[in-house]
């Protein structure tokens, strides 16, 4: 990071940090829940879904090293996760960057040992050089000698440099700290697009269960119009009302396929549906947690914040290390070596030389190192400012999410329940001659309306919990808390 000064100037430069501390090219995840308007069959007015952008969308091949047996549970997802997704390569890769930079910022400091031989034949022209006395000869030469020497070159104090090696240390604890928060990122990357399948999963199970009931109902009124007991009309009622909810499974069948891709390109896994999925996340409440307690627990637990404090830290080191270059530097060098006609015939030589140098004009780079070190600085300490208001939001929102998901769900469940009771009171109506085909069909689809219901509110309410493991930081470890996973 420590560079030279060209033409006139000397000395050691400040290394120049990046105006932003942030990595925006790793992408984000997001849990979003937004509201929608109700309607007179469903209880559903939360739409919770997971955006995955950029890297966190891809991932190198996981089985090498994890073998696949072909079912997936959630802790495997998420450990393959941790492991391949892309994302975390990169910074891996980022982290190997910054700790080569912190190198070569420490070389300035130290020892510079170099080794060398030379044969050297040499003729010169005395008079060409102002020589002229009586008896000297015109022209010396050729005269031929060796020189073999090693030289040393060390700073002794150069603060400059010394800042640019600290601001080097500090990236390098910075990354670290990113790679810890990308972990929890891809957790809720992971854990959001299982939970996603789990419901498509869930949701493609309830429509084959509606199939069934169509089936048998349409059966059931075939064999009353048989008997002279039903209308033609009701036949055909019942015939559509089984064509829409096989429509509806198939269509549920490839959301189901495509969402296992999906999950499966974030995990490493080959990018197609041929898995399964062996866990399920049934409905538990979320931990008692107040809203000021999480808050104080994430500004303390949360990488991303580290890193952009720590991104501060090394922003003052590098302003530090332009301010210093007005600085006087002490170095000293010195060579030791065997010069020589032959190498049976050398003495041994050496030069010694301590140099200060003192800086007095340098067109002005000190003045304009300065000025960008100070504006980086600046910027990343407005970054650490946003960053705790942005975390602040998002754990309110959360909890505000989980509220909202959780008296869903709990209203999603009795209505389930109701439903239900509502369809086998059709159904015993139409069995004993009271009741009609429209009123089973109908309580059908409200079963079927409730069943859906369920299942996105218990998916709203688990991502909700996912959402906010990760707004407090070391995801991974709080998500048996979280998700009591079966």
């Amino acid at each position: 990071m420590a560079q030279q000064g060209a033409g006139g100037g000397g000395g050691t430069m400040a290394a120049q940090l990046p105006l932003s501390g942030r990595t925006s090219s790793a992408g984000s995840v997001t849990a979003t829940q937004s509201s929608v308007a109700g309607t007179n069959s469903s209880v559903n007015t939360l739409n919770s879904s997971v955006s995955v952008q950029g890297n966190y969308g891809g991932s190198t091949n996981s089985t090498a090293a994890m073998p696949f047996s072909g079912k997936l549970g959630l802790h495997e997802a998420i450990q393959r996760g941790l492991a391949a997704n892309l994302s975390a390569v990169g910074l891996a890769s980022a982290l190997k960057q910054a700790e080569g930079q912190a190198i070569v910022a420490r070389s300035a400091l130290l020892p510079n040992i170099n080794g060398g031989y030379k044969e050297n034949v040499l003729e010169n022209d005395l008079q060409i050089m102002g020589i002229k006395f009586p008896g000297v000869p015109k022209v010396v030469g050729p005269l031929a000698y060796f020189d073999l020497r090693a030289s040393v070159t060390q700073s002794v104090a150069d603060l400059t440099a010394i800042n640019n090696m600290k601001a080097a240390k500090e990236g390098i604890a910075a990354q670290q700290q990113q790679i810890q928060d990308t972990r929890d990122v891809i957790v809720l990357a992971v854990g959001g697009a299982y939970l996603q399948t789990i419901a498509a999963k869930a949701r493609v199970i309830a429509a084959k269960s509606q199939v069934e009931t169509a089936t048998a109902l349409y059966k059931q009124i075939q064999q009353s119009r048989e008997s002279g007991v039903a209308a033609q009309i009701d036949v055909n009622r019942s015939r559509v009302q089984l064509a829409m909810q096989q429509q509806r499974l198939a269509t549920l069948q490839n959301d189901l396929a495509r969402q296992k891709i999906n999950l499966a390109r974030l995990t490493g896994l080959p990018p197609n549906d041929n898995y399964d999925i062996t866990d399920e996340v049934p409905f538990a409440p979320a931990p008692v947690l107040a809203v000021d307690d999480a808050v104080k627990q994430s500004m303390t637990a949360r990488f991303d914040l580290k890193a952009a404090e720590t991104q501060v830290r090394a922003a003052e080191r590098a302003r530090l290390a332009a301010k210093d270059e007005r600085l006087p530097t002490l170095a000293i060098s010195g060579d030791y070596g065997v010069l020589g006609p032959r190498l049976n015939e050398g003495a041994t030589t050496f030069t010694f030389q301590a140099s200060l140098k003192v800086p007095i004009w340098q067109g002005g780079r000190a003045a304009g190192d300065l000025k960008m070190a100070d504006a980086t600085l600046e910027q990343r300490r407005s970054e650490v400012v946003d960053l705790r208001g942005r975390i602040e939001s998002e754990i309110r929102n959360s909890f505000l999410d989980l509220e909202a998901a959780a008296s869903q769900l709990e209203l999603a469940k009795s209505n389930q329940a109701l439903a239900r009771e509502t369809l086998k009171l059709a159904q015993e109506k139409l069995e004993v001659g009271v009741g009609t085909t429209v009123e089973v069909t109908q309580a059908g689809n409200d079963v079927a309306s409730a069943d859906l219901d369920y299942i996105t509110s218990l998916f709203a309410h688990n991502l909700a919990k996912l959402s906010l493991a990760r707004e407090l930081g070391n995801a991974d470890k709080k998500l048996d808390e979280y998700l009591k996973v079966q």
